[in-house]
């Protein structure tokens, strides 16, 4: 069943969901396809549609990818750049920085249980490539990547597009049987119904102090 969401509402509050995945609750493989056949509508460069969706419900699989995440995410929380270990003197801002904190170690405790876990992958590799290489091949996955997270949420789904696996990518790519050397992983995406439906848009930067009309 789709949710009553405007166009604008869709893309106002397709948020990161970590505490409110339903860890409980199985996702249905027909309901992925689903979004999966809205996210490869999306542009592709030169139409090379070079893509591919790789779909874990295998409670071993995902235990193994979840723990691969957890040991990522402990190095990524002992590091300066971790919203909890920023602190500027702006406590409305030092407390949105510790509830992200709080949010994303949850979701690291939890990776392993999310009931479906969707890697998207690209075929070809651009390690140690120039800016406008990997920008170039990255373009042609990310849209689709989105769209996906977009029709999930107008489906009751949750998602969060991370990325701090892809520092163990090549064990990960052992554990699905992905071949490392001729395809790309481009994220780990939870994927899970939502315990309720009400997100809501988040806090932005005003467009005046990041909108360069003419030039910089």
């Amino acid at each position: 069943m789709e949710l009553e969401l405007s166009t604008d509402e869709l893309l106002s509050t397709t948020r990161a969901v970590r505490k409110r995945l339903d860890l409980d609750r199985e996702v249905p493989l027909e309901l992925v396809r689903e979004c999966l056949e809205l996210a490869v509508q999306a542009p592709s460069g030169s139409n090379s549609q070079g893509w591919h969706w790789v779909v874990v419900t295998d409670a071993g699989q995902r235990r193994e990818l979840g723990e691969l995440y957890r040991r990522a995410f402990e190095q990524y929380a002992a590091s300066a750049s971790f919203p909890g270990n920023q602190a500027g003197g702006n406590t409305a801002a030092d407390a949105t920085r510790q509830r992200i904190a709080g949010s994303a170690t949850y979701l690291a405790e939890k990776m392993g249980e999310v009931p479906t876990l969707l890697i998207p992958c690209q075929e070809g590799r651009v390690d140690e490539a120039s800016s406008v290489r990997s920008a170039s091949y990255w373009s042609s996955l990310f849209p689709a990547v989105w769209s996906f997270c977009l029709a999930a949420r107008s489906r009751g789904l949750g998602t969060t597009w991370t990325t701090l696996h892809l520092q163990y990518e090549r064990e990960a790519a052992d554990v699905l049987g992905i071949p490392y050397e001729k395809v790309s992983q481009g994220a780990l995406i939870p994927v899970a119904y939502t315990l309720g439906t009400d997100f809501k848009p988040a806090p932005r930067k005003d467009l005046d102090r990041i909108v360069h009309v003419g030039g910089w």
